[in-house]
């Protein structure tokens, strides 16, 4: 069963190297892949498209990536989402934070693409 994927960064060259990276989900087992380029925007599309993964960053404009977190574990209605933390915030009290809201991984910038595609296939459960 194909998946959705939305990525949520406010930096567009970021948005489009995840995008390349995960393109071979699209291509080899029809996963959607959807963008937003700030968490208010990204907040809508998990209500209003339900993905399966979400790449969230933290640091964006309108709505932060712990406050995505915050309103989609807060909302009975969204449930079943693996959101994967993936920012520049390399401590471990951020990481902690992100974890304790409800992100299922928590991935530091800059970013090995085959990290991504294997958080992404694991959490969308399909096989290498």
């Amino acid at each position: 069963m194909p998946g959705k994927i939305l990525i949520v960064d406010d930096e567009v060259h970021i948005r489009m190297l995840l995008e390349q990276t995960l393109e071979e989900l699209e291509e080899d087992h029809g996963v959607t892949i959807l963008s937003a380029q700030n968490g208010e925007e990204g907040l809508a599309l998990i209500r209003s498209e339900k993905p399966d993964v979400v790449f969230l960053d933290i640091m964006m404009p309108k709505l932060n990536g712990y406050e995505v977190c915050q309103h989609v574990k807060e909302d009975p209605s969204i449930t079943g989402i693996g959101i994967v933390l993936l920012t520049a915030k390399g401590q471990e009290v951020d990481r902690r934070q992100g974890l304790d809201l409800g992100a299922a991984r928590y991935m530091t910038k800059p970013f090995d693409p085959d990290e991504v595609l294997r958080v992404a296939r694991e959490l969308l459960g399909i096989a290498d």
